[in-house]
């Protein structure tokens, strides 16, 4: 993957750790409407807005969509971070 696109990656993790405050507000107005796993909403929120930055970034750095390589690495990346971003959401 292209170094511009992986550390886009990184900051936009440490972003969804450091800014974690506005996905608990949000995934608590919806356990209002029935969502069970509050940790799994808040798992799924902060992948889905990290994965939005890495198919934007990609688009905007290299002018196209991650090739397959670039997309496992992405998954690679996301889970070697896996236990900091669990570790945000049980603190919470």
């Amino acid at each position: 993957m292209d170094d511009r696109v992986t550390n886009a990656i990184c900051k936009k993790i440490d972003e969804a750790l450091v800014e974690s405050d506005g996905v608990l507000m949000i995934s608590r107005a919806f356990k209002l409407v029935g969502i069970e796993s509050e940790a799994d909403f808040i798992l799924g929120i902060i992948i889905g807005r990290i994965y939005n930055s890495f198919h934007y970034q990609t688009r905007r750095i290299l002018g196209r969509n991650a090739t397959v390589d670039e997309f496992n690495e992405f998954v690679r990346i996301i889970t070697a971070r896996s236990n900091e971003i669990k570790d945000i959401i049980k603190n919470q």
